[in-house]
């Protein structure tokens, strides 16, 4: 039994299809991730939904044209589509009130819903080449060939190319649109390129994990990495790598199971980094927040708990008399913790616990009080 567990391992772990589909994976992963970051910071993540919806009519109508089955000619087809998605939408957003998530809205349904009753039509065509055409609606990324990969590979220069010609310009732009048009950068041309940078990156991946799930990865892994850091060159390197590992990952997880669907896995792993870098991202990570909070509340109730003790002596003009903790409760009715608060002062040596069950402070104590007070007369006169 053990003889055939290794010897399945080892034809997965060997086998040519799992190697060229992780291979791919892995490109588009990293190239999707490192505009995805853009996409993220620039709020756009509804771009890349109406982009990669919108593709579908573009391969439909470059099959009917073509009646071909090509897939650099469909792929073509998707371009074409998408850029002129876009396009709609600039001239909605131009031409009417409309809101810019209404905008993208409108343009996915209308592209997506036409992109279907092609797709319908085609397959009531009597010829065979249709067959298979569906596949761009949720990816099959067990039919990718090293011709396939090579596409994906010059498709990703194409996209990163430009974007690290003008990263300084993106970046301004990115961070501060108002500052890059006063000093003359022509703000609309950069976005439009950033754009059809995304439209590239969206094209690559729609054999691999469809129209409908393409979004995800260019949402999913810039999303993750924004958890992890505030600087852009970092976020962008994280984001290729969740990318990147994504895509080979969900796709050794989908070759361990017959008939597991490989694009679906790739975005649920991408998905997964997302949500694990929401939760425990030492940045930005929702736990790792109320980690710092509790914390910060401690050292807030420890330090007022201090000060009145503080404030206490100097009433009583006796920095070691002692002073029950009714009295330093007396101080700050709402504290909560208190006694849990001075046990951590009496480990630090600021204050100490008498035999009859009063507290006192030490001369770390004092020291330390007046810093505190000192430290917040500073920050009013500031204010």
């Amino acid at each position: 039994m053990l003889g055939q567990e290794t010897t399945s391992w080892a034809m997965v772990l060997t086998s040519h299809t799992l190697r060229t589909v992780a291979l791919g994976a892995a490109v588009l992963g990293a190239v999707s991730g490192v505009l995805g970051s853009f996409a993220v910071l620039r709020r756009q993540s509804l771009i890349g939904d109406t982009v990669s919806h919108a593709a579908l009519p573009g391969i439909a109508l470059a099959f009917l044209l073509t009646g071909t089955r090509s897939h650099l000619l469909l792929l073509l087809g998707a371009a074409i589509a998408g850029l002129l998605s876009t396009m709609f939408v600039v001239l909605l957003l131009n031409t009417s009130k409309l809101k810019e998530d209404t905008a993208l809205g409108i343009v996915l349904s209308v592209f997506f819903g036409t992109g279907l009753m092609l797709l319908t039509f085609v397959q009531r065509l009597p010829n065979a080449n249709q067959a298979g055409l569906d596949r761009y609606l949720f990816g099959q990324a067990a039919a990718l060939l090293y011709e396939d990969i090579w596409i994906m590979v010059w498709c990703g220069v194409v996209a990163l190319v430009p974007l690290l010609a003008f990263w300084k310009e993106f970046k301004i732009i990115t961070f501060d649109r108002q500052f890059a048009a006063s000093i003359g950068l022509p703000v609309q041309r950069f976005d439009m390129l950033m754009t059809t940078l995304l439209v590239v990156a969206i094209v690559m991946g729609l054999q691999m994990v469809g129209v409908v799930l393409m979004s995800a990865m260019i949402v999913a892994p810039g999303a993750a990495a924004r958890q992890w850091t505030n600087r852009l060159g970092r976020m962008v390197v994280l984001s290729a790598l969740f990318g990147s590992v994504s895509g080979a990952l969900g796709a050794f997880l989908s070759s361990l199971a017959p008939r597991l669907p490989a694009g679906p896995i790739i975005v649920l792993c991408a998905t997964s980094f997302a949500l694990l870098s929401l939760l425990f991202a030492p940045a930005h990570g929702v736990i790792w927040s109320w980690v710092r909070q509790w914390i910060a509340r401690r050292r807030f109730a420890a330090e007022t708990a201090l000060v009145n003790l503080y404030e206490l002596a100097t009433q009583h003009g006796d920095w070691a008399h002692p002073h029950s903790i009714g009295a330093i409760r007396a101080m700050s009715p709402t504290a909560v913790g208190l006694r849990g608060s001075l046990r951590r002062l009496v480990a630090q040596g600021l204050v100490v616990a008498t035999s009859d069950g009063k507290w006192a402070l030490t001369k770390e104590g004092q020291a330390e009080a007046e810093r505190i007070i000192r430290s917040l007369g500073q920050r009013e006169s500031v204010q």
